[in-house]
């Protein structure tokens, strides 16, 4: 295996394990990767491939995707799909099957509570990574906070809303010279 696709498991799978909350929980630790220490992309070209994944049909994870077909093309993209799938699937089959069997134990109970601030902790870190990315430009870190905000205390609205809703806020911020 090519030393490029060996790092990408290495680098992704854990990353995988850890995404409590979803994939808004890998941004940090994949962006912390991908650029800091990897050097597999630049912030601005990391923060391009972010918002092509979120534009494009499909889980959020689509940036580990966009990350491998960087590296690798198509054999890295299938690789990184893989290291962000496998591993994380695996471990909810296995935890699945003994979760619901002791639903409502107290220990149960005290883990859920517990895992929740750590879920909203990573999704800010999320967050804070991809504005620090943007830290030139204050109107687009403004427009992130509050879009991020927004969607904390409206989250029944469709996500497809608050992409319009930023994008059209960083348009208007454009034109204003902002």
């Amino acid at each position: 295996m090519n030393e490029d696709l060996a790092k990408l498991v290495i680098v992704l799978a854990p990353i995988s394990l850890a995404a409590f909350g979803g994939a808004a929980s890998m941004y940090a630790p994949m962006q912390h990767q991908a650029v800091d220490v990897q050097h597999w992309a630049t912030a601005r070209e990391f923060i391009d491939m972010f918002a092509v994944s979120r534009v494009t049909p499909g889980p959020g994870s689509m940036l580990g995707t966009l990350l491998g077909w960087k590296i690798a093309g198509l054999v890295g993209a299938v690789v990184a799909t893989l290291a962000l799938y496998v591993p994380s699937s695996a471990l909810v089959v296995m935890v699945g099957s003994v979760w619901n069997r002791h639903r409502g134990k107290t220990w149960h109970s005290a883990l859920e509570i517990g895992l929740a601030p750590v879920g909203a902790g990573l999704l800010l870190a999320g967050v804070l990574t991809l504005a620090r990315g943007l830290s030139e430009h204050l109107s687009s870190i403004v427009v992130i906070l509050a879009v991020a905000g927004l969607m904390a205390w409206r989250s029944k609205l469709h996500p497809f809303v608050f992409l319009v809703g930023g994008g059209v806020a960083c348009y208007l911020l454009y034109l204003a010279g902002g």
